[in-house]
């Protein structure tokens, strides 16, 4: 491993020649200025582990000099070095960004032990950021697996909502993704680097809700020995995902509707109100207007939450995501298993687009799972499904025009072609008995990437 590197700023020239002898003995790479400027030109130049930074220099003051170096190089740990009577210009340091400060004359080992817990701040923050930015890709609106024109539009909505405070309450299925949705919508937003709570309101007791949502204090009953912070005061700067919120009972839709008006909120057992700054998101499966003319969900609440209302379509709704999604499951749980399932064959295939799926993506994702499970031959064949009949109840569809319905049909037929021929235009184009220019106008009508269905090897076109 390379040795870290440490940027010592101080305009006595023997302190520096000593400073440079021991961190050098130590170990580490040092780069010594003597001026505030030539501090910030190194910082320009090279990446540091951590600074040592005097707060009296000659040219410059200290604590300017810091801001600059913080601001090219936002993780780095800093250092300062005080004299006795300054000690508040050190503190005022810290208020500002700098991780620790030490008064002159300072010992050696006091020098190295603060440069390490430095270095090991600066590599905790490296590995947060380095997280954070997994994260947020992953949650991409650009990396949802959706090439349906339903999920499109759902994914264009997030896209322009994201960069608001607005309250959103997304409606669907079991299964549909809500809660990827959310967490999309929050690191797509300006409070991405604040904390994403989530809380599913149905499978919390009425009574262990409230002290989970809203905390209490000490006291506040048998076994309350110290305050609790409770989801509202966590999210706080972030946001709050509440997930079946149609089962809050009607206590605590109360309490809910004066965090949602006047963002504040009191713990249990406290008389001192707490405020917040939350941006919230809801999520329900059931249909909010019957709720509340059943007496079940208050009105005013409802308009609250409803600001904008986001409909995730059921995954029969949208069988060209189906091939997409099967596929990209199949890579997860292959890599899971430590397997090499190739695919799916088309019988299998077919299987998957004609069934009812009542547990939408969830359900996918369970039946690609167990059939990676099951496949012993490099293919996944319709007996390793085991989908058995659709629980869901036959529903009237509802008729389109026809140029609508022959579109909808075309997209489909064209996404399952691409499918079987694991994206290879020619035998597609073959397969669907068209010529291959009039199989890439199809493609391109539709917005649709053969590369999107091809395997991990390539099939060469």
């Amino acid at each position: 491993m390379a040795a870290e590197k440490i940027l010592v700023v101080d305009d006595d020239a023997g302190l520096l020649t000593l400073m440079k002898t021991r961190l050098a003995a130590a170990g580490y790479q040092v780069t010594l200025a003597d001026k505030g400027e030539q501090a910030v030109q190194c910082a320009e130049q090279e990446i540091y582990d951590a600074a040592v930074l005097d707060l009296k220099l000659q040219d410059a003051d200290g604590i300017g000099v810091m801001e600059r170096l913080l601001h090219l190089q936002p993780s780095l740990p800093v250092i300062i070095l005080t004299a006795y009577a300054s000690i508040a210009g050190a503190v005022e340091a810290t208020k500002k960004g700098a991780y620790d400060y030490l008064t002159k004359p300072f010992d050696a080992k006091n020098l190295l032990h603060s440069i390490e817990k430095a270095l090991e701040v600066g590599r905790l923050k490296g590995e947060l950021n380095r997280l954070r930015s997994l994260v947020k890709e992953r949650f991409d609106v650009a990396n949802i697996i959706a090439a349906s024109e339903k999920m499109q539009q759902v994914l264009a909505q997030v896209s322009h909502i994201a960069a608001t405070d607005s309250t959103v309450c997304l409606y669907g299925e079991s299964g549909t993704g809500k809660e990827l949705i959310a967490k999309t919508i929050h690191l797509a937003g300006s409070r991405c680097n604040r904390d994403f709570v989530a809380i599913n309101c149905g499978a919390i007791p009425e009574g262990l809700l409230e002290n989970e949502l809203f905390g209490h204090v000490k006291g506040a009953f048998t076994g309350a020995d110290q305050n609790k912070k409770g989801l509202l005061q966590q999210a706080d700067g972030g946001t709050l995902f509440m997930d079946e919120i149609a089962e809050l009972s009607p206590s605590l839709q109360v309490k809910l509707l004066r965090v949602l008006q006047e963002q504040e909120f009191y713990p249990v057992g406290s008389v001192q109100p707490q405020r917040v700054n939350i941006r919230f998101l809801a999520a329900t499966n059931q249909d909010l207007s019957k709720a509340i003319s059943e007496g079940r969900f208050r009105e005013d609440l409802y308009y609250r939450i409803h600001v904008i209302p986001i409909h995730l379509p059921p995954l029969r709704e949208r069988p060209e995501d189906i091939p997409l999604l099967a596929q990209h499951f199949l890579c997860h749980f292959n890599q899971e298993m430590s397997k090499s399932v190739r695919g799916f064959s088309p019988q299998a295939m077919q299987h998957l687009m004609l069934h009812r799926w009542p547990g939408n993506v969830r359900e996918l994702a369970n039946v690609v799972e167990r059939s990676v499970a099951l496949a012993t031959d490099g293919l996944i064949l319709p007996e390793h499904l085991l989908l058995g009949e659709s629980k869901a109840a036959p529903r009237e569809e509802k008729l389109l025009p026809f140029n609508e319905a022959r579109e909808v049909f075309e997209r489909a037929y064209v996404t399952r072609v691409l499918t079987a021929t694991r994206g290879n235009v020619s035998r597609a184009a073959a397969l669907a008995g068209r010529y291959r220019a009039e199989f890439y106008k199809l493609l391109r009508k539709y917005d649709l990437n053969p590369a999107m269905f091809k395997e991990n090897d390539g099939e060469a076109d």
